[in-house]
């Protein structure tokens, strides 16, 4: 019998389940308030990181507002640079127009001036309330142009005077005119040059036949400037609105980056609050002999800093957020852990003890996580190996290992027979843990033991007897 294993439950005694009670709530209330420390500073660090991101959004709306206003206000200024330049072009225009019907009155012509000045007075009137007149400058130049012939008898006396108004024209399209309209600039140096060359003598037939092709090219130049500019307007206000895109971009790239740290940092300073007790956990939980518990909050840890070093804001706070809520339930397990731990630890204690009180020599032992080894040696030689560990449902046990312990026959003063066995021994170390006060054991049992079979003691200063029901 000595060499198979035999096993006994432990139950604790009544005071004892009374002062384990009490400590369980104990450490319940100070888990309630290490819980409650927790949500508040929780609460306050999210209060903050509110408040930062209400600074944070007010920053961004604060320079998104500036960069509306400087838009805005360098969008008028464009706007007014190119309505005033197109205002003294339209007036520089408006005055050849008034100098053009000027001559013609002075070369006779009668009919149609009043109609002309009444549309002279109405561009100018135009013109003054900002509005832009467009072609119509040039239509009313085209209409006094052919006034003059007809009022000269189809001949123009001071063709001197004529050229010069048509030099004045090409000059009045402005200094950018040859840039933006080189073709036409070149074609219309051109024509006046031939026909500067027909202000001579005997050449008038000449100089009448070109003015009409001089004039369609100066109105068509004085035109194709005006859209060039116009275009080239409408590029600057498009560039102007790609860099006002391109800066809106960057400051909805900044708000996301802004937004990105405060959530990391928001992330960084919740994990801050639990991360102490979440690794005290992991410690003492694999000390213990719960390594699953070890594992499910050492992985719920690294899945924090995990994102938190990808710098992935939404899974760093998902994963905060799911420590924060394992956590009260992995203290409540530590706890457990912990009781049960003292537990093993007090009966190792009193069954060292007992078994020393037995005449058992302590050999030493070691902490297994979730169990204790004792070692035990009797004066026979015997070795007893003595596991003390906990059930799923938190009970103790005790296993023995035997070795060298035979089984010895001895006789009584009244030739009865008796039996100093392994079981009797040990049943009396169970008599000597504690009872109410410390811990009471079961039964012994082994793989083999008869049903029923039970050592009867008799008094101490004998030995023991077998009794079979």
């Amino acid at each position: 019998m000595s060499g198979s294993p035999k096993y006994s439950s432990v139950r604790v005694g009544a005071q004892y389940a009374q002062r384990e009670a009490a400590e369980r709530r104990r450490r319940a209330e100070e888990r309630r308030a290490r819980e409650r420390r927790r949500a508040a500073e929780r609460a306050r660090l999210a209060q903050e990181a509110a408040a930062r991101r209400e600074r944070a959004r007010a920053e961004i709306a604060r320079r998104e507002a500036e960069l509306a206003a400087r838009r805005t206000a360098e969008r008028s200024a464009r706007l007014d640079r190119a309505q005033a330049e197109q205002t003294r072009a339209d007036e520089r225009g408006l005055e050849e127009v008034r100098e053009l019907i000027a001559e013609a009155q002075r070369s006779g012509a009668r009919s149609g001036i009043g109609s002309l000045e009444r549309q002279l007075a109405g561009l100018r009137e135009r013109a003054a309330r900002g509005e832009r007149l467009g072609d119509a400058v040039e239509e009313l130049r085209g209409r006094v142009v052919s006034l003059r012939p007809a009022a000269s008898g189809g001949r123009t006396d001071d063709r001197a005077a004529v050229l010069a108004g048509l030099e004045h024209r090409l000059s009045a399209a402005g200094p950018d005119g040859a840039t933006l309209d080189a073709d036409g600039h070149r074609r219309c140096a051109d024509l006046l040059g031939r026909l500067r060359t027909a202000t001579g003598p005997g050449q008038e037939v000449r100089f009448e036949a070109l003015l009409g092709t001089v004039e369609h090219a100066l109105a068509r130049h004085a035109a194709t400037v005006a859209e060039v500019r116009e275009a080239a307007g409408r590029q600057a206000l498009a560039e102007q609105e790609r860099e006002a895109a391109e800066a809106a971009e960057r400051e909805r790239a900044e708000e996301a980056r802004a937004a990105l740290e405060l959530a990391l940092a928001e992330a960084a300073e919740r994990l801050g609050v639990v991360r102490p007790a979440a690794q005290g956990v992991v410690d003492t939980a694999a000390g213990l002999g719960d390594p699953d518990l070890a594992d499910e909050i050492g992985d719920a840890l690294r899945a924090v800093t995990d994102a938190l070093t990808a710098r992935s804001a939404t899974e760093a706070l998902e994963a905060v957020t799911g420590l924060e809520g394992r956590l009260p339930d992995a203290e409540r397990r530590l706890d457990e852990l912990e009781l049960a731990y003292r537990r093993r630890r007090d009966l190792v204690e009193a069954l060292r003890d007992a078994m020393t009180g037995e005449g058992f020599a302590f050999e030493g032992g070691e902490d297994r996580g979730g169990s204790f080894r004792l070692h035990f040696t009797r004066p026979t030689g015997a070795a007893y190996e003595t596991t003390v560990a906990t059930e799923d449902d938190g009970t103790p046990v005790l296993v023995y290992h035997v070795e060298g312990e035979p089984d010895v026959t001895l006789h009584a003063p009244q030739d009865e027979a008796v039996c100093d066995t392994t079981e009797a021994l040990l049943e009396r170390v169970h008599e000597a843990l504690g009872g109410d006060d410390g811990f009471v054991a079961g039964e012994i049992t082994w793989d083999g033991k008869p049903p029923g079979r039970r050592a009867e003691p008799l008094p101490r200063d004998t030995s023991w007897r077998w009794t079979t029901p």
